[in-house]
C-alpha cells in the first residue's frame, strides 16, 4: 500500500501536470480564436473585392463577357453536393448551423466551422452568395 507521503507526492505531480495542460489548452483556444477572427477578416476582404469587381464590370457595361463564362466548378468532395441539395430543397438563405441540422451533424463548433469554410469556398467560386455575414443563399438566375 502506498504511504500517505508517496500518495501526496503523486497527487501533487498530477495537479502540476493538470495545471500545465490546462494552461496550454487555454493558449491554444486563444490562438484558434485569433485565427478564426483573421479568417473572417480575410473572407470579408475577398467579398469586398468581388463586390467591387462586379460593380466596376456593371458600370463599364462588360456584363456580357461575364455571362459567357462557363459555370463555376463544384469542389470534388461529396459534402459540397449535399450542401447544394439542402439549399435546393429549402429554397431560402441558411447559416452554417442550419446546414449542420439539415445534414444531421452535431451542432458543435468543429462542424459549424467546417461547414462555414465549405460555404465560403462555394461563395468564392460564385456558386453561393453571402447576403450578410454568415447568411448564405443561391444566387438568383
Amino acid at each position: 500500500m502506498i504511504g500517505h507521503e508517496a500518495s501526496r507526492a503523486l497527487l501533487d505531480k498530477i495537479d502540476a501536470r493538470e495545471a500545465a495542460v490546462t494552461c496550454e489548452a487555454e493558449q491554444t483556444r486563444e490562438r484558434i480564436d485569433e485565427l478564426t477572427a483573421r479568417l473572417r477578416e480575410l473572407d470579408e476582404a475577398i467579398d469586398h473585392l468581388r463586390i467591387t469587381r462586379k460593380t466596376l464590370i456593371s458600370l463599364t457595361g462588360e456584363d456580357d463577357a461575364e455571362s459567357a463564362a462557363p459555370p463555376p466548378a463544384l469542389p470534388d468532395h461529396p459534402a459540397y453536393q449535399q450542401i447544394l441539395t439542402v439549399f435546393a430543397d429549402v429554397g431560402r438563405p441558411l447559416r452554417a448551423r442550419d446546414l449542420c441540422q439539415a445534414l444531421d451533424l452535431p451542432i458543435v463548433s468543429k462542424n459549424t466551422e467546417n461547414i462555414r469554410s465549405k460555404l465560403k469556398r462555394l461563395v468564392s467560386r460564385g456558386i453561393l452568395i453571402e447576403t450578410e455575414p454568415g447568411l448564405f443563399t443561391q444566387p438568383r438566375p
